[in-house]
């Protein structure tokens, strides 16, 4: 049987640490999951925590090249293993995330880690390290704002987009944002647990910042206007190119193995370079197609279920 893409990517990635704003960082790594550093008077706040804490720690070694202060926030853009199980590792005084993503830990934060960790091993390099599922110390609704001493930070819930949950992270004294995986640059958007029809609007609210940087989930950090630009308009593009693909098939009774094939011939050759773009593919023709039939919750992705999926569609 033909494996997930994501179990034959064994290859380390070029890890990199690009200072985007001042005193702001992007710790990127040619598609694997971003992280974002913010450090303000006293303290550092990190954006997103890796998988393990032994790929934490290799964002605590760069942040180690830049301060000594301490790491007092850990704001979690989402609840995906591969964003969160990391977060012992800074020993942060508090862990941030919307009440929304939150109730997602609750729901299916266990199911999530089985599944990732079932499909993608080389992010949960150090698994054994990992102390239990990440909890918050603090969640919000729609707004909240932290001082790093004088230095303000704004955490806004700006609609469902890559989960019900997604926020944003905004520094105005540089405008620049930390968009978790609401924005992907030349990489491909998971959808599996995604809301697509919703998604475009939530990038036209972020559009509206007119920020001077982005730091999305994956891909390059984005410090010209062409280029965040470019980044929004391909998040927009990959969105919607999956969506009606798959939907014009459910619509017409389709079944899922057609949709993915009219996925497929949509969309093969416009991202079929993007990174993680076959590892994706299945889990999001899934989703467009549960919510194209009118499922509005995404149903729960489990180590079996990921595996009678992939059976279904070879």
């Amino acid at each position: 049987m033909k494996k997930f893409a994501s179990q034959s990517d064994l290859e380390d990635k070029k890890i990199s640490f690009e200072e985007v704003g001042k005193n702001l960082f992007a710790f990127t790594a040619e598609g694997d999951p971003n992280s974002g550093v913010i450090i303000g008077d006293e303290s550092v706040l990190v954006i997103d925590a890796q998988a393990t804490p032994k790929l934490a720690r290799q964002v605590i070694e760069k942040i180690r090249t830049v301060t000594d202060k301490p790491i007092s926030h850990v704001v979690l853009s989402h609840y995906h293993a591969v964003r969160v199980l990391g977060a012992s590792a800074y020993n942060a005084k508090d862990i941030i995330m919307s009440d929304k993503t939150r109730s997602m830990v609750v729901e299916r934060g266990q199911e999530d880690w089985d599944s990732e960790f079932d499909r993608f091993p080389r992010l949960f390099r150090g698994h054994e390290e990992i102390s239990g599922l990440t909890w918050p110390t603090i969640t919000f609704q729609r707004q909240m704002t932290l001082f790093l001493g004088k230095r303000k930070v704004d955490l806004h819930f700006l609609g469902r987009a890559h989960t019900a949950g997604d926020i944003v992270i905004h520094v105005p004294d540089s405008n620049t944002l930390f968009t978790g995986d609401i924005v992907e640059y030349k990489s491909a958007c998971y959808c599996g647990d995604a809301h697509l029809k919703d998604w475009p609007n939530t990038l036209k609210k972020i559009a509206k910042f007119n920020p001077e940087a982005i730091v999305p989930g994956r891909g390059d950090a984005l410090t010209t206007g062409n280029k965040i630009q470019e980044s929004l308009v391909l998040t927009r593009e990959f969105v919607k190119s999956t969506y009606e693909s798959v939907a014009k098939i459910a619509h017409s009774g389709g079944d899922l193995k057609e949709a993915m094939q009219a996925c497929r011939e949509f969309c093969d050759k416009k991202f079929a370079k993007y990174a993680i773009y076959e590892h994706c593919l299945p889990f999001n023709v899934s989703r467009a197609f549960d919510e194209a039939k009118g499922i509005d919750n995404p149903r729960i992705w489990t180590a079996e279920r990921d595996k009678e999926m992939w059976n279904l569609l070879q």
